[in-house]
Protein backbone atom coordinates (compact mmCIF):
# COMPACT_ATOMS: atom_id res chain seq x y z
CA UNK A 1 0.00 0.00 0.00
CA UNK A 2 1.90 3.36 -0.76
CA UNK A 3 2.69 5.25 1.77
CA UNK A 4 1.86 9.62 1.75
CA UNK A 5 5.14 10.98 1.71
CA UNK A 6 6.42 15.21 2.92
CA UNK A 7 9.13 15.16 -0.08
CA UNK A 8 6.52 17.05 -2.14
CA UNK A 9 5.81 19.91 0.49
CA UNK A 10 9.45 20.94 1.04
CA UNK A 11 8.82 23.98 -1.50
CA UNK A 12 5.37 25.10 -0.13
CA UNK A 13 5.26 28.76 2.38
CA UNK A 14 6.39 28.30 6.04
CA UNK A 15 3.18 29.04 7.18
CA UNK A 16 2.90 25.26 5.92
CA UNK A 17 5.50 23.80 7.85
CA UNK A 18 3.69 23.12 11.20
CA UNK A 19 0.22 21.49 9.28
CA UNK A 20 2.93 19.06 7.56
CA UNK A 21 4.68 18.26 10.61
CA UNK A 22 1.11 17.04 12.32
CA UNK A 23 0.75 15.12 9.42
CA UNK A 24 3.58 13.48 9.21
CA UNK A 25 3.01 9.99 8.08
CA UNK A 26 5.23 6.76 9.51
CA UNK A 27 6.96 4.82 6.90
CA UNK A 28 5.19 1.06 6.45
CA UNK A 29 2.37 1.55 8.80
CA UNK A 30 -1.34 2.31 8.81
CA UNK A 31 -4.36 2.68 11.22
CA UNK A 32 -6.93 0.80 11.79
CA UNK A 33 -8.70 1.97 8.68
CA UNK A 34 -5.65 1.21 6.47
CA UNK A 35 -4.73 4.44 5.42
CA UNK A 36 -1.33 5.45 6.39
CA UNK A 37 -0.58 6.21 10.31
CA UNK A 38 0.25 9.88 10.92
CA UNK A 39 2.59 9.56 13.61
CA UNK A 40 0.92 12.54 15.97
CA UNK A 41 -2.26 10.59 15.90
CA UNK A 42 -1.27 6.80 16.41
CA UNK A 43 1.38 4.78 18.47
CA UNK A 44 4.32 5.77 20.73
CA UNK A 45 3.40 5.72 24.76
CA UNK A 46 -0.81 6.64 23.53
CA UNK A 47 -0.72 2.98 22.19
CA UNK A 48 1.26 1.40 24.25
CA UNK A 49 -0.13 2.14 27.47
CA UNK A 50 -2.95 0.48 26.54
CA UNK A 51 -1.58 -2.66 25.15
CA UNK A 52 0.79 -2.67 28.62
CA UNK A 53 -2.73 -2.54 30.49
CA UNK A 54 -3.34 -5.45 28.65
CA UNK A 55 -0.13 -7.57 29.59
CA UNK A 56 -1.01 -6.80 33.37
CA UNK A 57 -4.58 -8.13 32.85
CA UNK A 58 -3.31 -11.57 31.07
CA UNK A 59 0.27 -11.84 33.74
CA UNK A 60 -2.37 -11.94 36.51
CA UNK A 61 -4.06 -14.56 34.90
CA UNK A 62 -1.16 -16.87 34.24
CA UNK A 63 0.61 -15.99 37.39
CA UNK A 64 -2.82 -16.46 39.50
CA UNK A 65 -3.24 -19.86 38.13
CA UNK A 66 1.03 -20.63 38.04
CA UNK A 67 2.31 -19.56 41.42
CA UNK A 68 0.20 -21.85 42.77
CA UNK A 69 0.09 -24.51 41.15
CA UNK A 70 2.23 -26.60 42.62
CA UNK A 71 0.00 -26.15 45.69
CA UNK A 72 -3.10 -27.18 44.24
CA UNK A 73 -1.32 -30.47 43.37
CA UNK A 74 0.18 -31.33 46.22
CA UNK A 75 -2.81 -30.31 47.66
CA UNK A 76 -6.61 -30.89 46.34
CA UNK A 77 -4.98 -33.40 43.91
CA UNK A 78 -2.53 -34.96 46.88
CA UNK A 79 0.55 -35.53 44.09
CA UNK A 80 4.45 -36.03 45.40
CA UNK A 81 6.42 -33.41 45.79
CA UNK A 82 8.78 -34.79 42.53
CA UNK A 83 5.47 -35.50 40.64
CA UNK A 84 3.80 -32.13 41.17
CA UNK A 85 6.92 -30.60 40.42
CA UNK A 86 7.49 -32.53 36.61
CA UNK A 87 3.68 -31.69 36.19
CA UNK A 88 4.12 -27.96 36.58
CA UNK A 89 7.57 -27.88 34.33
CA UNK A 90 5.74 -29.62 32.37
CA UNK A 91 3.15 -27.32 31.67
CA UNK A 92 5.09 -24.08 31.79
CA UNK A 93 7.82 -25.35 29.04
CA UNK A 94 4.71 -26.19 26.93
CA UNK A 95 2.75 -22.61 27.68
CA UNK A 96 6.52 -21.46 27.04
CA UNK A 97 6.99 -23.24 23.98
CA UNK A 98 3.55 -22.81 22.22
CA UNK A 99 4.88 -19.43 21.61
CA UNK A 100 6.97 -20.57 18.46
CA UNK A 101 3.11 -21.76 17.08
CA UNK A 102 1.41 -18.28 17.91
CA UNK A 103 3.97 -16.42 16.56
CA UNK A 104 4.03 -18.77 13.17
CA UNK A 105 0.69 -17.88 12.93
CA UNK A 106 0.66 -14.41 13.49
CA UNK A 107 3.38 -13.31 11.01
CA UNK A 108 2.58 -15.83 8.60
CA UNK A 109 -1.18 -15.75 8.20
CA UNK A 110 -2.70 -13.82 10.86
CA UNK A 111 -0.89 -10.53 11.69
CA UNK A 112 -0.60 -10.20 15.52
CA UNK A 113 -3.77 -7.97 16.37
CA UNK A 114 -6.10 -10.56 15.07
CA UNK A 115 -4.03 -13.49 16.94
CA UNK A 116 -4.17 -11.27 20.09
CA UNK A 117 -7.82 -11.13 20.20
CA UNK A 118 -8.03 -15.18 18.69
CA UNK A 119 -6.08 -16.14 21.55
CA UNK A 120 -7.61 -14.44 24.30
CA UNK A 121 -10.62 -16.06 23.64
CA UNK A 122 -8.99 -19.06 23.96
CA UNK A 123 -7.41 -17.92 27.17
CA UNK A 124 -10.96 -17.42 28.91
CA UNK A 125 -12.62 -20.42 28.05
CA UNK A 126 -9.67 -22.10 29.50
CA UNK A 127 -10.01 -20.34 32.82
CA UNK A 128 -13.58 -21.15 33.04
CA UNK A 129 -13.54 -24.17 32.19
CA UNK A 130 -10.28 -24.36 34.57
CA UNK A 131 -12.80 -22.62 37.64
CA UNK A 132 -15.39 -24.99 36.32
CA UNK A 133 -13.27 -28.02 37.15
CA UNK A 134 -12.22 -26.50 40.54
CA UNK A 135 -16.16 -25.89 41.64
CA UNK A 136 -16.45 -30.22 41.04
CA UNK A 137 -16.65 -32.00 44.62
CA UNK A 138 -13.99 -34.80 43.89
CA UNK A 139 -10.88 -31.93 43.82
CA UNK A 140 -12.31 -29.95 46.51
CA UNK A 141 -12.99 -32.59 49.35
CA UNK A 142 -9.64 -32.88 51.29
CA UNK A 143 -11.23 -35.79 53.54
CA UNK A 144 -10.93 -38.49 50.75
CA UNK A 145 -7.82 -40.11 49.56
CA UNK A 146 -6.33 -39.49 45.64
CA UNK A 147 -7.75 -43.04 44.52
CA UNK A 148 -11.09 -42.48 46.50
CA UNK A 149 -11.86 -39.39 44.65
CA UNK A 150 -10.61 -40.91 41.12
CA UNK A 151 -12.93 -43.14 41.42
CA UNK A 152 -15.14 -40.94 42.23
CA UNK A 153 -15.28 -38.89 39.11
CA UNK A 154 -17.03 -40.15 36.16
CA UNK A 155 -14.71 -42.36 34.29
CA UNK A 156 -11.93 -39.92 35.98
CA UNK A 157 -13.94 -36.78 34.81
CA UNK A 158 -12.79 -33.89 36.82
CA UNK A 159 -9.00 -34.50 36.26
CA UNK A 160 -9.43 -34.53 32.59
CA UNK A 161 -11.16 -31.64 32.82
CA UNK A 162 -8.56 -29.92 34.73
CA UNK A 163 -5.46 -31.10 33.25
CA UNK A 164 -7.53 -29.89 29.89
CA UNK A 165 -8.05 -26.52 30.66
CA UNK A 166 -5.21 -25.60 32.47
CA UNK A 167 -3.86 -26.99 28.72
CA UNK A 168 -5.93 -24.44 26.96
CA UNK A 169 -4.88 -22.04 28.87
CA UNK A 170 -1.11 -22.80 27.65
CA UNK A 171 -2.53 -22.60 24.17
CA UNK A 172 -4.03 -19.30 24.73
CA UNK A 173 -0.84 -17.63 26.38
CA UNK A 174 0.99 -19.07 23.75
CA UNK A 175 -0.84 -16.98 20.96
CA UNK A 176 -1.23 -13.84 23.13
CA UNK A 177 2.50 -13.01 24.55
CA UNK A 178 4.50 -12.97 21.70
CA UNK A 179 2.15 -11.13 19.78
CA UNK A 180 1.06 -8.47 22.73
CA UNK A 181 4.94 -7.22 23.44
CA UNK A 182 5.84 -7.32 19.63
CA UNK A 183 2.78 -5.40 18.52
CA UNK A 184 3.05 -2.87 21.69
CA UNK A 185 7.19 -2.26 20.29
CA UNK A 186 5.88 -1.78 16.94
CA UNK A 187 4.39 1.55 18.33
CA UNK A 188 7.34 3.14 18.22
CA UNK A 189 9.30 3.78 14.97
CA UNK A 190 12.85 2.05 15.40
CA UNK A 191 13.84 4.60 12.28
CA UNK A 192 12.87 7.97 14.41
CA UNK A 193 15.53 9.15 16.71
CA UNK A 194 12.69 9.96 19.70
CA UNK A 195 11.02 6.87 19.04
CA UNK A 196 13.74 4.36 18.81
CA UNK A 197 15.24 5.27 22.44
CA UNK A 198 11.52 4.95 23.63
CA UNK A 199 11.18 1.87 22.36
CA UNK A 200 14.21 0.80 24.62
CA UNK A 201 12.48 1.79 27.32
CA UNK A 202 9.37 0.39 26.64
CA UNK A 203 11.05 -2.84 27.05
CA UNK A 204 11.75 -1.83 30.95
CA UNK A 205 8.58 -0.36 31.79
CA UNK A 206 6.74 -2.79 30.26
CA UNK A 207 8.21 -5.62 32.63
CA UNK A 208 8.10 -2.87 35.62
CA UNK A 209 4.17 -2.54 35.05
CA UNK A 210 3.75 -5.85 34.24
CA UNK A 211 5.42 -6.78 37.65
CA UNK A 212 3.50 -4.12 39.45
CA UNK A 213 0.06 -4.93 38.31
CA UNK A 214 0.59 -8.88 39.24
CA UNK A 215 2.30 -7.63 42.65
CA UNK A 216 -0.89 -6.19 44.08
CA UNK A 217 -2.77 -8.87 43.23
CA UNK A 218 -0.88 -11.99 42.99
CA UNK A 219 -0.40 -11.93 47.53
CA UNK A 220 -4.11 -11.79 47.41
CA UNK A 221 -4.95 -14.38 45.11
CA UNK A 222 -2.74 -16.64 46.88
CA UNK A 223 -4.47 -16.19 50.05
CA UNK A 224 -7.56 -16.82 48.49
CA UNK A 225 -6.88 -19.62 47.07
CA UNK A 226 -5.30 -21.44 49.92
CA UNK A 227 -7.61 -20.14 52.40
CA UNK A 228 -10.97 -19.16 51.15
CA UNK A 229 -11.58 -21.07 47.62
CA UNK A 230 -9.86 -22.65 44.60
CA UNK A 231 -13.19 -21.47 42.59
CA UNK A 232 -12.91 -17.99 44.00
CA UNK A 233 -8.85 -17.92 43.37
CA UNK A 234 -9.32 -19.85 39.74
CA UNK A 235 -12.50 -17.06 38.67
CA UNK A 236 -10.67 -13.95 39.50
CA UNK A 237 -8.08 -14.71 36.42
CA UNK A 238 -10.81 -15.32 34.42
CA UNK A 239 -12.12 -12.02 35.24
CA UNK A 240 -9.18 -10.22 34.90
CA UNK A 241 -8.21 -11.65 31.38
CA UNK A 242 -11.74 -10.59 30.37
CA UNK A 243 -10.82 -7.03 31.70
CA UNK A 244 -8.08 -7.61 29.41
CA UNK A 245 -9.43 -8.24 25.88
CA UNK A 246 -12.01 -5.29 26.37
CA UNK A 247 -9.06 -3.12 27.43
CA UNK A 248 -7.09 -3.63 24.08
CA UNK A 249 -10.39 -3.20 21.90
CA UNK A 250 -10.60 0.04 22.87
CA UNK A 251 -7.11 1.06 21.55
CA UNK A 252 -7.65 -0.02 18.20
CA UNK A 253 -8.30 3.23 17.17
CA UNK A 254 -4.66 4.46 18.50
CA UNK A 255 -2.91 1.24 17.16
CA UNK A 256 0.18 1.34 13.70
CA UNK A 257 -0.56 -1.68 11.73
CA UNK A 258 2.45 -2.82 10.08
CA UNK A 259 2.09 -3.98 6.63
CA UNK A 260 5.31 -6.03 5.18
CA UNK A 261 6.07 -4.79 1.18
CA UNK A 262 7.64 -8.60 0.15
CA UNK A 263 4.44 -10.99 -0.21
CA UNK A 264 6.56 -13.64 0.17
CA UNK A 265 6.44 -15.50 3.58
CA UNK A 266 9.63 -14.94 6.01
CA UNK A 267 9.67 -18.23 6.65
CA UNK A 268 9.65 -19.81 2.98
CA UNK A 269 12.64 -16.55 2.52
CA UNK A 270 14.83 -17.85 4.88
CA UNK A 271 13.83 -21.47 4.45
CA UNK A 272 14.95 -21.26 0.98
CA UNK A 273 18.36 -20.03 1.51
CA UNK A 274 19.32 -23.17 3.24
CA UNK A 275 17.72 -25.49 0.80
CA UNK A 276 19.39 -23.50 -1.85
CA UNK A 277 22.79 -23.56 -0.55
CA UNK A 278 22.48 -27.42 0.47
CA UNK A 279 21.83 -27.47 -2.83
CA UNK A 280 24.54 -25.87 -4.34
CA UNK A 281 26.60 -27.34 -1.76
CA UNK A 282 29.34 -29.46 -4.26
CA UNK A 283 29.56 -26.58 -6.83
CA UNK A 284 32.66 -24.46 -7.16
CA UNK A 285 32.34 -20.85 -8.12
CA UNK A 286 33.66 -21.03 -11.27
CA UNK A 287 31.05 -23.05 -12.19
CA UNK A 288 28.23 -20.74 -10.87
CA UNK A 289 26.62 -17.80 -12.32
CA UNK A 290 26.16 -14.86 -10.21
CA UNK A 291 22.54 -13.76 -9.68
CA UNK A 292 22.35 -9.66 -10.17
CA UNK A 293 19.76 -8.11 -7.53
CA UNK A 294 20.84 -4.52 -8.62
CA UNK A 295 24.18 -4.35 -9.74
CA UNK A 296 26.72 -7.15 -10.04
CA UNK A 297 27.48 -8.87 -6.39
CA UNK A 298 30.50 -10.88 -5.53
CA UNK A 299 30.61 -13.11 -2.68
CA UNK A 300 32.87 -11.45 -0.39
CA UNK A 301 30.75 -8.20 0.16
CA UNK A 302 28.28 -10.47 2.29
CA UNK A 303 29.35 -10.84 5.75
CA UNK A 304 32.29 -13.59 7.00
CA UNK A 305 30.05 -15.31 8.86
CA UNK A 306 28.74 -18.67 7.47
CA UNK A 307 30.01 -18.56 3.90
CA UNK A 308 27.90 -21.61 3.26
CA UNK A 309 25.15 -19.89 3.12
CA UNK A 310 26.67 -17.97 0.29
CA UNK A 311 26.50 -20.39 -2.16
CA UNK A 312 22.30 -20.17 -2.14
CA UNK A 313 22.86 -16.65 -4.11
CA UNK A 314 24.34 -18.84 -7.08
CA UNK A 315 21.99 -20.57 -9.66
CA UNK A 316 23.88 -23.18 -11.45
CA UNK A 317 24.42 -23.47 -14.38
CA UNK A 318 20.89 -25.14 -16.55
CA UNK A 319 19.22 -23.76 -13.95
CA UNK A 320 16.62 -21.13 -13.09
CA UNK A 321 17.86 -17.38 -12.65
CA UNK A 322 15.00 -17.57 -9.95
CA UNK A 323 15.83 -20.52 -7.60
CA UNK A 324 19.15 -18.20 -6.58
CA UNK A 325 18.31 -15.85 -3.33
CA UNK A 326 19.30 -12.83 -2.85
CA UNK A 327 21.93 -10.67 -0.67
CA UNK A 328 18.80 -9.44 1.65
CA UNK A 329 18.06 -13.34 1.74
CA UNK A 330 20.77 -14.60 2.57
CA UNK A 331 21.84 -12.21 5.29
CA UNK A 332 18.55 -12.34 6.62
CA UNK A 333 19.46 -16.15 7.17
CA UNK A 334 22.04 -15.59 8.88
CA UNK A 335 20.74 -12.98 11.32
CA UNK A 336 18.23 -15.90 12.30
CA UNK A 337 21.45 -18.52 12.10
CA UNK A 338 23.52 -16.51 14.43
CA UNK A 339 20.98 -16.29 17.36
CA UNK A 340 21.29 -20.23 18.08
CA UNK A 341 24.56 -20.29 19.90
CA UNK A 342 23.06 -17.37 21.98
CA UNK A 343 19.57 -18.67 22.43
CA UNK A 344 20.96 -22.55 23.47
CA UNK A 345 23.48 -20.82 26.27
CA UNK A 346 20.66 -18.60 27.37
CA UNK A 347 18.92 -22.03 28.58
CA UNK A 348 20.65 -22.72 31.83
CA UNK A 349 18.73 -18.88 32.88
CA UNK A 350 15.99 -20.69 32.10
CA UNK A 351 16.75 -23.93 34.01
CA UNK A 352 17.14 -21.58 37.06
CA UNK A 353 13.57 -19.58 36.19
CA UNK A 354 11.47 -22.95 36.65
CA UNK A 355 12.87 -23.08 40.46
CA UNK A 356 11.33 -20.40 41.33
CA UNK A 357 7.54 -21.68 41.29
CA UNK A 358 8.40 -25.44 42.62
CA UNK A 359 11.03 -26.02 45.40
CA UNK A 360 11.78 -21.78 46.27
CA UNK A 361 7.69 -22.18 46.82
CA UNK A 362 8.03 -25.32 48.29
CA UNK A 363 11.03 -24.63 50.70
CA UNK A 364 8.93 -21.97 51.55
CA UNK A 365 6.15 -24.09 52.92
CA UNK A 366 7.74 -25.86 56.09
CA UNK A 367 9.22 -22.58 57.82
CA UNK A 368 7.36 -20.01 59.56
CA UNK A 369 5.41 -18.41 58.02
CA UNK A 370 3.36 -16.06 60.24
CA UNK A 371 3.03 -12.92 59.69
CA UNK A 372 1.45 -11.42 62.98
CA UNK A 373 -0.58 -13.81 64.94
CA UNK A 374 -3.83 -15.53 63.65
CA UNK A 375 -2.09 -14.54 59.63
CA UNK A 376 -0.38 -17.25 58.28
CA UNK A 377 1.26 -16.03 54.71
CA UNK A 378 0.75 -18.62 51.68
CA UNK A 379 3.79 -19.95 50.49
CA UNK A 380 3.30 -18.85 47.23
CA UNK A 381 3.10 -15.05 48.43
CA UNK A 382 6.49 -15.56 48.41
CA UNK A 383 7.04 -15.21 45.13
CA UNK A 384 5.68 -11.66 45.07
CA UNK A 385 9.05 -10.69 46.14
CA UNK A 386 10.25 -11.69 42.77
CA UNK A 387 8.06 -8.99 41.88
CA UNK A 388 8.91 -6.56 44.77
CA UNK A 389 12.82 -6.66 43.13
CA UNK A 390 11.71 -5.86 39.70
CA UNK A 391 9.54 -3.50 40.48
CA UNK A 392 12.44 -1.37 42.84
CA UNK A 393 15.21 -2.07 40.76
CA UNK A 394 13.19 -1.38 37.00
CA UNK A 395 13.14 2.72 37.62
CA UNK A 396 16.69 2.35 39.10
CA UNK A 397 18.36 0.36 36.14
CA UNK A 398 16.73 2.83 33.65
CA UNK A 399 16.82 6.09 34.97
CA UNK A 400 19.83 5.44 36.74
CA UNK A 401 22.09 2.68 35.91
CA UNK A 402 21.70 3.08 32.36
CA UNK A 403 22.50 6.99 32.35
CA UNK A 404 25.63 6.05 34.21
CA UNK A 405 26.68 3.29 32.41
CA UNK A 406 26.01 5.68 28.80
CA UNK A 407 28.49 8.22 30.25
CA UNK A 408 31.24 5.89 30.23
CA UNK A 409 29.91 3.36 27.32
CA UNK A 410 29.22 5.97 25.17
CA UNK A 411 26.32 3.40 24.14
CA UNK A 412 22.78 4.63 23.99
CA UNK A 413 21.42 2.06 26.01
CA UNK A 414 24.40 1.99 28.55
CA UNK A 415 25.89 -1.85 28.16
CA UNK A 416 25.10 -4.14 25.03
CA UNK A 417 21.91 -6.06 24.73
CA UNK A 418 24.03 -9.12 25.52
CA UNK A 419 26.27 -7.49 28.43
CA UNK A 420 23.03 -7.24 29.66
CA UNK A 421 21.86 -10.80 29.86
CA UNK A 422 25.34 -12.36 30.58
CA UNK A 423 25.18 -10.23 33.94
CA UNK A 424 21.81 -11.83 34.55
CA UNK A 425 22.94 -15.33 34.72
CA UNK A 426 25.84 -14.07 36.83
CA UNK A 427 23.50 -13.19 39.67
CA UNK A 428 21.13 -16.07 38.72
CA UNK A 429 24.28 -18.27 40.30
CA UNK A 430 24.71 -16.53 43.32
CA UNK A 431 21.24 -16.66 43.51
CA UNK A 432 21.54 -20.87 43.48
CA UNK A 433 24.28 -20.78 45.75
CA UNK A 434 22.22 -18.39 48.47
CA UNK A 435 19.70 -20.49 47.89
CA UNK A 436 21.81 -23.85 48.72
CA UNK A 437 23.24 -22.52 51.99
CA UNK A 438 19.55 -21.58 52.96
CA UNK A 439 18.45 -24.82 52.54
CA UNK A 440 21.35 -26.03 54.29
CA UNK A 441 20.33 -24.17 56.97
CA UNK A 442 16.79 -25.23 57.06
CA UNK A 443 17.72 -28.94 57.51
CA UNK A 444 20.45 -28.21 60.03
CA UNK A 445 17.34 -26.60 62.03
CA UNK A 446 14.92 -29.53 61.32
CA UNK A 447 17.82 -32.25 62.67
CA UNK A 448 18.50 -29.56 65.60
CA UNK A 449 15.14 -29.32 66.98
CA UNK A 450 13.99 -33.04 65.40
CA UNK A 451 11.44 -32.47 63.20
CA UNK A 452 12.91 -34.50 60.82
CA UNK A 453 9.78 -37.09 60.57
CA UNK A 454 7.17 -34.74 61.09
CA UNK A 455 7.26 -33.29 57.46
CA UNK A 456 3.86 -30.69 58.39
CA UNK A 457 5.68 -29.13 61.22
CA UNK A 458 6.58 -25.55 61.04
CA UNK A 459 10.21 -25.16 61.80
CA UNK A 460 11.02 -22.78 63.99
CA UNK A 461 13.10 -20.84 60.94
CA UNK A 462 11.47 -18.01 59.70
CA UNK A 463 10.41 -17.28 56.26
CA UNK A 464 12.14 -14.10 55.74
CA UNK A 465 15.54 -16.33 55.25
CA UNK A 466 14.73 -16.63 51.51
CA UNK A 467 14.46 -13.01 51.39
CA UNK A 468 17.73 -12.69 49.73
CA UNK A 469 17.15 -15.74 46.88
CA UNK A 470 14.09 -14.58 45.76
CA UNK A 471 15.09 -10.84 45.69
CA UNK A 472 18.68 -11.13 44.17
CA UNK A 473 16.28 -13.24 41.25
CA UNK A 474 13.86 -10.38 40.36
CA UNK A 475 16.92 -8.36 39.75
CA UNK A 476 18.75 -10.63 37.53
CA UNK A 477 15.32 -10.68 35.47
CA UNK A 478 15.64 -7.19 34.79
CA UNK A 479 18.97 -8.49 33.53
CA UNK A 480 18.24 -11.21 31.51
CA UNK A 481 14.29 -11.30 30.69
CA UNK A 482 14.37 -7.87 29.40
CA UNK A 483 17.55 -8.15 27.98
CA UNK A 484 16.31 -11.61 26.34
CA UNK A 485 12.91 -9.80 25.36
CA UNK A 486 14.54 -7.02 23.41
CA UNK A 487 17.51 -8.85 21.70
CA UNK A 488 15.54 -11.60 20.01
CA UNK A 489 12.92 -8.59 18.90
CA UNK A 490 15.46 -6.54 17.47
CA UNK A 491 18.05 -9.37 15.79
CA UNK A 492 15.11 -10.59 13.79
CA UNK A 493 14.23 -9.85 10.58
CA UNK A 494 10.98 -6.99 11.00
CA UNK A 495 8.91 -9.65 10.07
CA UNK A 496 9.20 -12.24 12.23
CA UNK A 497 9.40 -10.04 15.41
CA UNK A 498 6.62 -11.64 16.74
CA UNK A 499 8.99 -15.12 16.33
CA UNK A 500 11.63 -13.14 18.28
CA UNK A 501 9.77 -12.83 21.57
CA UNK A 502 8.56 -16.34 21.32
CA UNK A 503 12.53 -17.82 21.02
CA UNK A 504 12.84 -15.61 24.35
CA UNK A 505 9.89 -17.14 25.14
CA UNK A 506 11.24 -20.40 24.34
CA UNK A 507 14.57 -20.09 26.37
CA UNK A 508 12.08 -20.81 29.82
CA UNK A 509 9.76 -23.57 27.62
CA UNK A 510 12.73 -25.17 27.16
CA UNK A 511 14.50 -24.53 30.28
CA UNK A 512 11.77 -26.06 32.41
CA UNK A 513 11.60 -29.01 30.44
CA UNK A 514 15.48 -29.36 31.08
CA UNK A 515 14.13 -28.95 35.13
CA UNK A 516 11.87 -31.59 34.68
CA UNK A 517 14.13 -34.12 32.37
CA UNK A 518 17.02 -33.69 35.59
CA UNK A 519 14.61 -34.62 38.51
CA UNK A 520 13.38 -37.53 36.24
CA UNK A 521 17.11 -38.35 35.72
CA UNK A 522 18.13 -37.75 39.76
CA UNK A 523 14.98 -39.76 40.54
CA UNK A 524 15.89 -43.01 38.66
CA UNK A 525 19.61 -42.40 39.66
CA UNK A 526 18.40 -42.24 43.63
CA UNK A 527 16.35 -45.38 42.28
CA UNK A 528 19.03 -47.42 40.95
CA UNK A 529 21.31 -47.03 44.21
CA UNK A 530 18.95 -47.32 46.64
CA UNK A 531 19.83 -43.99 47.74
CA UNK A 532 16.76 -41.77 49.33
CA UNK A 533 15.88 -38.90 46.71
CA UNK A 534 16.91 -35.62 46.46
CA UNK A 535 13.27 -34.64 46.38
CA UNK A 536 11.62 -36.61 49.14
CA UNK A 537 8.04 -35.87 49.90
CA UNK A 538 8.87 -35.59 53.16
CA UNK A 539 11.64 -32.25 52.86
CA UNK A 540 13.58 -32.16 56.29
CA UNK A 541 14.05 -35.53 54.35
CA UNK A 542 15.20 -34.04 51.13
CA UNK A 543 18.44 -32.67 49.64
CA UNK A 544 17.23 -29.53 47.53
CA UNK A 545 20.71 -28.13 48.60
CA UNK A 546 21.75 -30.60 46.28
CA UNK A 547 20.26 -29.44 43.62
CA UNK A 548 21.04 -26.08 43.60
CA UNK A 549 24.49 -26.59 43.82
CA UNK A 550 24.14 -28.67 40.71
CA UNK A 551 22.36 -25.89 38.78
CA UNK A 552 24.97 -23.45 40.10
CA UNK A 553 27.31 -25.60 38.32
CA UNK A 554 25.36 -26.05 35.64
CA UNK A 555 25.06 -22.52 35.08
CA UNK A 556 28.87 -21.49 35.49
CA UNK A 557 29.42 -23.87 32.71
CA UNK A 558 26.58 -22.31 30.51
CA UNK A 559 27.73 -18.56 31.56
CA UNK A 560 31.23 -19.17 29.95
CA UNK A 561 29.91 -20.71 27.10
CA UNK A 562 27.68 -17.76 26.75
CA UNK A 563 30.68 -15.54 26.79
CA UNK A 564 32.34 -17.10 24.24
CA UNK A 565 29.26 -16.59 21.77
CA UNK A 566 29.03 -13.49 22.90
CA UNK A 567 32.29 -12.32 21.92
CA UNK A 568 32.24 -14.06 18.36
CA UNK A 569 28.51 -12.08 17.87
CA UNK A 570 28.05 -9.53 14.83
CA UNK A 571 24.93 -7.17 15.87
CA UNK A 572 22.27 -6.70 13.40
CA UNK A 573 22.10 -2.77 13.00
CA UNK A 574 18.33 -2.18 11.58
CA UNK A 575 17.67 0.92 13.57
CA UNK A 576 19.22 4.18 14.59
CA UNK A 577 20.41 3.31 18.54
CA UNK A 578 21.77 -0.01 19.07
CA UNK A 579 22.88 -1.28 21.75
Amino acid sequence: MPLLHRSDAVSQDSELATPLLQHETVNGAVDYKGRPAIRSKSGNWRSACFIIGVEVGERIAFYGIGSNLIMFLTGPLHQSTAAAAKNVNVWEGTASLLPLLGAFIADSYLGRYRTIIGASLVYILGLGMLTLSAMLPSCTTPELEFETKLASCSTKLQVILFFCSLYLVAIGQGGHKPCVQAFGADQFDNHHPKECKARSSFFNWWYFTMCAGCLLTLSFLNYVQENLSWVLGFGIPCIAMLIALVVFLFGTKTYRFHFERNKKSPFVRIGSVFATAIRNRRIAVSETAIKDEACNIIPHQCSEQFKFLNKSLYATKGSKEEEACSVSEVEEAKAVLRLVPIWATSLVFGIVYAQVRTFFTKQGFNMDRTIFPGFVMPAAALQSLVTLAIVIFSPIYDRIFVPIARAITKKPTGITMLQRIGTGIFLSIITMLIAALVELKRLEVATEFDLVDKPNASLPMSVWWLIPQFFLFGVCEVFTMVGLQEFFYDQVPNELRSMGLALYLSVIGVGSFLSSFLISVIEEIAGIYGKSSWFDDNLNKAHIDYFYWLLAGLSVMGLILFIFNAKSYIYNHKGIAQG
